[in-house]
């Protein structure tokens, strides 16, 4: 049963960037060791800030280079190597107010004593697929500058996981020899995609996903007109991320969620009329974006049943077409067929994107490799 799509009945407006937000929920132990390190007067000059996608890593980050940056002249020049920091003065955490001039100039990209990076926009206003080295070096240049200010200089990379191969290079030559007063804050997804020699030159903090409640609670604020059973489920998929529970919102990921599984709740058996007007309201999306978004999902609910057959013990259902659906699915066929499956999936939603497959028979594609493992071995 669908409820709309959360986002295009709300008022609320687009979640701002890291560097205009002021909130920083669920992370108070991560912010406190960013502020002893610094209270230590040993600040390590490299940080990996990791965890799940959406959880606050880079509103974080942010977080730290305007505490940093709004030290005053002496503070921020930071202490010796091995001389002890002054803590009467410090505040009990990293936040400035918004209307701080340092927050400002941040949230403006105004500050001359910070440098984020990001993946640039191409001639056509699109994305390039990675951090280029061209932007590496720039920032390699910038840390190692005196500051316009007299105290810190900070750079964030975000995120790190998008460097391609020869930025990667590059940064290492200021992991390996860097400069003082300067701080390099690396956000990452995936920490096991960068090379090992970056992680080891950096403190590691890794962020933990965030509680339901807190969660639900942001949906509420950020989707104050949505049905509250809608918002539910968006927590539940987003999994301690509200990044992902938000971009699920603007996709119709819930109704995305709903629809998969009453193509599904008859399962073995899937219902022909069932499954094509399911494919056909995804294909009619011609940006391609409720494909991603549905391809995600799948996958996603084919690793929790995955984890229902290594556990031997089911997952919560959603929705109340999931219930018991997990167990019917698994005494059809084997772990090794649903691995096998997952796999091929992901493989067939990469050459969809590739290569501009049709939509609509990507969906029945999936749904029908799915139905032939549920036929695989009887009941």
């Amino acid at each position: 049963m669908s409820r709309g799509k959360a986002r295009q009945d709300s008022s609320a407006e687009a979640p701002a960037h890291p560097r205009q937000t002021a909130e920083l929920l669920g992370q108070q132990e991560a912010e406190q060791r960013l502020l002893r390190a610094y209270q230590s007067g040993r600040l390590p000059h490299a940080w990996l800030l990791t965890g799940p996608r959406g959880i606050g890593k880079a509103t974080l980050a942010y977080r730290f280079a305007r505490f940093l940056l709004s030290r005053d002249e002496a503070a921020a020049a930071g202490p010796a190597l091995f001389e002890t920091a002054p803590t009467e003065s410090l505040p009990d955490g990293l936040a400035l107010a918004p209307d701080h001039p340092v927050f400002r100039r941040v949230a403006a990209q105004s500050h001359a004593d910070l440098l984020s990076i990001e993946r640039r926009a191409r001639d056509d206003g699109k994305l390039k697929r990675d951090i280029d080295v061209e932007s590496i070096r720039h920032l390699n240049s910038f840390l190692h500058m005196t500051a316009a200010e007299g105290g810190w200089r900070v750079g964030i990379v975000d995120t790190a996981d998008e460097m391609n191969v020869n930025a990667a290079n590059a940064l290492l030559k200021v992991l390996e020899e860097p400069p003082a007063n300067a701080v390099l804050l690396l956000v990452s997804h995936a920490p096991g995609r960068l090379l090992p020699t970056i992680r080891s030159r950096c403190r590691r903090l890794a962020l933990k996903p965030l509680e339901g409640a807190t969660v639900l609670a942001l949906l509420e604020r950020e989707l104050p007109e949505a049905d509250p059973g809608q918002r539910l489920l968006l927590a539940r998929l987003g999994e301690g991320s509200i990044g992902r529970a938000l971009e699920l919102a603007e996709e119709g990921g819930a109704d995305l969620y709903e629809g998969l599984l009453t193509v599904l709740a008859d399962a073995p058996r899937l219902d022909p009329v069932t499954s094509h007007a399911f494919a056909e309201s995804v294909a009619r999306d011609a940006s391609g974006r409720r494909l991603r978004t549905l391809s995600d999902l799948l996958l996603w609910w084919l690793g929790r049943l995955i984890q229902t057959a290594a556990r031997g013990q089911e997952n919560e259902a959603l929705v109340p077409q999931e219930e018991g659906l997990a167990q019917r699915l698994l005494a059809r066929g084997t772990l090794a067929q649903w691995l096998t499956l997952w796999e091929n999936l992901e493989r067939l939603f990469s050459q969809a994107e590739r290569a501009s497959l049709d939509r609509k028979q990507v969906v029945l594609t999936a749904l029908d490799r799915l139905a032939a493992v549920t036929a695989a071995r009887a009941v």
